[in-house]
């Protein structure tokens, strides 16, 4: 089958479209890929940044869509079955993937592969994030960062399927669009949020900011929050990672929350069904609904991360693997 691998970290330049082995089945879901998600994760193992390093050649790819071809008994699934998928030992850049049984799920009849190519981590870690680490609660406000990427879509849509109040920040108009499309109640530039966040809150600040920037946006996140409010840390697309002088989390009563949506399903796999039971309720609500950016043809999956890589990004980045 044909796949993109790895050969050099040195970044997307360093894939190449090769002939690889079929994976088998083993105890996991085998499915033919029609589209595959392009995330943060996959650009930073192109470049040996990421906290995984597998050894050269692999195959990146976390999140797929297709149709199954074989499944173990006892799985939600079974074969001809259109699923959303993710891989935690990567291989999703490729036209078959196996992923674990719990990390697969059935795909909602309104949405094409390529929206649920882009839904497993997405919509999970937002999910993990707002209700697990962050105790949303319905009337709360709720900041998010990068709200026009794949993550901040999703979290503006399950913060609003949680009842909450959603202000979404994004770099510039183009990508406020995408974040009013997403369901955000108001939409503020990233060069001027705080003042934007206080004119909205009437100076009170928010209950959670949703952080997957780092970097300078966690520092004036910090100085938007309401007393007890959290800041959830999901990842650092701006390179760099922050830090905080704890006195100040002590005298304003505010919490700094780590979220590592894949690290905890290491130790609680079966969070992932109750997440997605709440996912799915959502969708047939019309408040989930993925936002697919730009889809890239399987050949061109340098170009898609690039496409990350330069911040330019909004929705989800899709690599089109096959027709389907």
């Amino acid at each position: 089958m044909r796949a993109l691998q790895l050969q050099r970290l040195t970044g997307p330049e360093g894939l190449e479209m090769v002939d690889v082995p079929e994976p088998e089945a083993g105890d996991g879901v085998l499915i033919d890929v029609v589209a595959a998600g392009v995330s943060f994760p996959d650009l930073l193992l192109t470049h040996g940044q990421y906290q995984m390093k597998p050894e050269v050649p692999f195959v990146p790819g976390v999140e797929v869509a297709g149709v199954v071809r074989a499944a173990p008994a006892g799985a939600r699934v079974k074969p001809g079955d259109r699923v959303m998928g993710f891989s935690f030992t990567l291989g999703g850049f490729a036209e078959a993937c196996v992923v674990a049984p719990e990390l697969a799920f059935p795909i909602p009849e309104a949405w094409s592969f390529e929206q649920a190519a882009g839904v497993v981590m997405n919509y999970h870690t937002a999910h993990f994030a707002l209700h697990r680490r962050g105790g949303l609660r319905a009337g709360e406000t709720v900041l998010v960062h990068g709200a026009a990427g794949g993550v901040g879509t999703a979290a503006v849509q399950v913060a609003r399927g949680a009842g909450a109040r959603v202000l979404a920040v994004v770099g510039d108009e183009r990508k406020a669009e995408v974040a009013k499309r997403a369901g955000a109640d108001a939409v503020l530039l990233l060069k001027d949020f705080p003042a934007g966040v206080r004119e909205a809150t009437d100076s009170r600040g928010v209950d959670v900011v949703l952080d997957p920037v780092g970097g300078d946006v966690f520092d004036k996140s910090l100085k938007v929050l309401a007393p007890e409010g959290r800041l959830l840390v999901v990842g650092f697309a701006s390179g760099q990672i922050p830090s905080v002088a704890v006195n100040r989390l002590l005298l304003r009563n505010v919490s700094v929350v780590g979220v590592a949506w894949g690290a905890f399903l290491m130790q609680a796999p079966e969070l992932t069904g109750a997440i997605a039971k709440e996912l799915e309720a959502l969708a047939a609500r019309g408040i989930v609904n993925p936002l697919v950016g730009r889809v890239f043809p399987f050949e061109d999956g340098a170009k898609a991360l690039r496409e990350l890589e330069s911040r330019q990004a909004v929705g989800k980045v899709v690599l089109k693997v096959k027709a389907g």
